[in-house]
């Protein structure tokens, strides 16, 4: 049984201004939670959700200048005095093989996978720790648990973020932090819209994974679960 959210609890959601991370901060809200919601536009942020309110604002957050974190995080706590929850949704998807001799795209790939949710991770983990129950949700992928393409840029950096998420439970554990991975196949957003492999209706639901993710978060602290494998389709593997 999850517990009930306390009203008010704030969470941060990284690229929240569409796909699975508007569908994140949606169902946040609608349960009672305030939102501090990170995008490269405050613009876009507006426009799918509307004007600020007493229970969502908005902050720019670009993986490529670390100093948006920084004003993120100080945003987030100037305007509701905590931090409770962090998800680190935003990411990138970008192809890049063995075969690629460019590593320009591998350098954005680890930067926007791997070192932002990094860094938004050291940044809020003192005012998670000092809850009691913090939680961070991390959104990973099924190609963070198994390969099943040639794309070794993107697999990459999604088992180095299921590195980051166990780490962070084993460093964060004892202050009541719990760290959980969210790994699913095909979401319908626009990061999937390039597959031929399955019918967009039968992709997993970006409402689901906001789900889930208010799950990761209302669970207790004795009951926290590490990773959670979502699918759409068999994995004969899992």
């Amino acid at each position: 049984m999850t517990e009930q959210p306390e009203a008010g609890r704030v969470v941060l959601v990284s690229g929240a201004n569409r796909g699975i991370g508007a569908a994140i901060a949606r169902e946040l809200v609608s349960r009672g939670y305030r939102v501090s919601l990170g995008a490269r536009s405050r613009e876009s942020l507006a426009i799918a959700h509307g004007p600020e309110n007493e229970c969502r604002s908005y902050s720019e957050f670009d993986a490529f200048r670390p100093e948006t974190a920084e004003m993120w995080v100080e945003h987030a706590l100037s305007r509701f005095g905590e931090i409770d929850a962090l998800v680190n949704n935003a990411g990138l998807a970008e192809q890049f093989t063995l075969q690629d001799s460019d590593e320009s795209v591998l350098d954005r790939l680890w930067t926007v996978n791997v070192k932002a949710p990094m860094r938004l991770t050291r940044l809020c983990l003192p005012h998670l720790e000092s809850s009691g129950r913090g939680r961070i949700v991390n959104l990973a992928s099924l190609s963070g648990k198994r390969v099943r393409n040639a794309f070794v840029g993107y697999n990459m950096t999604k088992f180095a973020m299921m590195g980051l998420t166990h780490t962070t439970r084993h460093v964060s554990w004892d202050k009541g932090v719990r760290a959980t991975a969210i790994c699913p196949g095909f979401v319908r957003t626009e990061m999937s819209a390039y597959t031929d492999k399955i019918e967009p209706d039968e992709m997993i639901q970006p409402e689901t994974i906001a789900h889930l993710v208010r799950t990761a978060i209302e669970l207790p602290n004795n009951a926290a679960v590490a990773e959670m494998l979502v699918n759409c389709r068999l994995e004969d593997t899992l």
